[in-house]
């Protein structure tokens, strides 16, 4: 089946999405900051409420108790002026129908007995307050005010002392939001050095020996548990394929030299030496697959001299062996010279599964091997692809509609994938300009 990865060019990505998240150094700062700034300003706006509240009742209560002392001291000597016994009061005595009081305080004709808030702007446009007592009998009206500037002057230099304290204790804080992020945060961020330090190496070291029985302590002990389950289930699959690699290089090296000694016969005849060599293409190929899926098995970058255009040259003399009689043309083209610090069997596993699905596909028409100065171009004249094929077409065991009957279990683009993502090549595979399939495969 014709596998691929989306179209676009480059190589699938197998990261999750990330999202973006604060650090968690940054977020326990930030904790302290809002707490603290929170339940500073809380109070602070506590504090000012219960002292307006409270300033409010002792001056009304002063209030009330001045003015009854103010119309008493009246009634007691109507023909004197009564004194007051607070400085910052000023008292009124007058008549309902006086000429000074519809004159001057004509508002305060409408104020029934109480103590009122009274704020404006006077005749020089400077703004005043005062609180206000009234007391009226049928033939005596008493007033009684009492200057708020110096108290409002006080509240203001109250409010601004408030915000220093809010700004104060929000640097306090900031400082030790810092301080208990940087004790809270030293222990994991060891942790993750020392996990670090042991994931490069393929005995990794016991990591809850180095911290004391708590969270973190419990995290490593874990971690440790985890490593170690982790090594020997990998040290059991690289067992494994170290024996499926060695008892099967084993029956192929056989079956490598029986079919050599049966070519080398004179007397051999052409049905059975064609037999004989597709026999040995098989072994070859065998051969190829079984060090590529080592190497892909222990995620270890071979090396070597691989020639491209020779082994595209291979690949395609094999195939032309196996057409049996499809009109098919197989051509290579471009310049040769291409060499890749890589085995020859992984280039020849990658490149093959390209080649060998463009010819297994085509039932006419022609397939064209195209060598590039770092890639190797495969276009064929085939069916072609859908969309939902191009997207899917890397999935391990996807087979799309073309697929039929034919042979082959949907892994071997999944095998070149690997590959790729090995050596860090890049493949493609989508629909040519006109029809068929371009399978592009990029060195570098």
């Amino acid at each position: 089946m014709r596998e691929a990865e989306q179209q676009g060019g480059v190589r699938p990505s197998h990261k999750p999405p990330t999202r973006f998240r604060r650090r968690l150094r940054t977020r326990i700062i930030l904790s302290y900051v809002l707490l603290g700034v929170g339940l500073t300003l809380a109070l602070a706006f506590a504090t000012n409420y219960a002292r307006n509240r409270v300033e409010n009742q002792l001056i009304e209560d002063l209030m009330n108790r001045n003015i009854d002392e103010f119309a008493r001291r009246y009634y007691a000597d109507p023909q004197s002026k009564p004194a007051l016994p607070v400085q910052q009061m000023i008292g009124y005595v007058l008549t309902p129908d006086s000429e000074r009081l519809q004159r001057d305080f004509p508002e305060w004709a409408e104020l029934s007995d109480g103590i009122y808030g009274m704020n404006g702007i006077d005749e020089n446009g400077k703004p005043f307050s005062y609180k206000l007592a009234v007391r009226k009998t049928p033939d005596t009206w008493f007033f009684l005010a009492y200057e708020m500037t110096q108290s409002l002057r006080g509240e203001r230099q109250f409010n601004n002392a408030l915000m220093g304290v809010v700004l104060v204790f929000t640097a306090l804080s900031l400082l030790v939001g810092w301080w208990a992020a940087s004790r809270v945060m030293s222990p994991v961020s060891e942790l993750a050095e020392r996990l670090q330090l042991s994931g490069r190496s393929s005995h990794p070291e016991a990591l809850a020996e180095h911290f004391p029985d708590d969270e973190v302590g419990q995290l490593a002990s874990a971690l440790d548990d985890y490593a170690a389950r982790l090594t020997e289930v990998v040290q059991r699959d690289r067992e494994f394929n170290a024996d499926v690699s060695h008892e099967l290089r084993t029956p192929l090296a056989v079956i490598k030299g029986a079919v050599e000694l049966l070519l080398s016969r004179p007397d051999l005849d052409d049905k059975s030496r064609a037999r004989l060599q597709r026999i040995q293409r098989a072994e070859r190929q065998c051969t190829d697959l079984i060090s590529a899926l080592l190497l892909l098995s222990r995620n270890e970058r071979g090396h070597g001299a691989a020639d491209v255009g020779r082994i595209a040259e291979q690949l395609l003399d094999m195939h032309r062996a196996q057409l049996g009689g499809k009109p098919l043309e197989l051509r290579l083209e471009g310049e040769r010279g291409l060499v890749v610090d890589a085995p020859e069997a992984a280039v020849a596993v990658a490149l093959g599964n390209l080649i060998g699905n463009a010819v297994k596909y085509t039932p006419e028409g022609e397939v064209v091997v195209r060598l590039s100065p770092n890639s190797v171009e495969v276009v064929d004249t085939g069916p072609g692809l859908t969309d939902e094929e191009a997207v899917r077409v890397f999935e391990r065991g996807y087979r799309g509609s073309h697929a039929g009957h034919s042979n082959g279990s949907g892994i071997g683009l999944s095998i070149v994938r690997r590959l790729c993502d090995l050596y860090g090549w890049s493949v493609h595979v989508g629909p040519g300009p006109d029809r068929g399939v371009v399978a592009t495969l990029a060195f570098g």
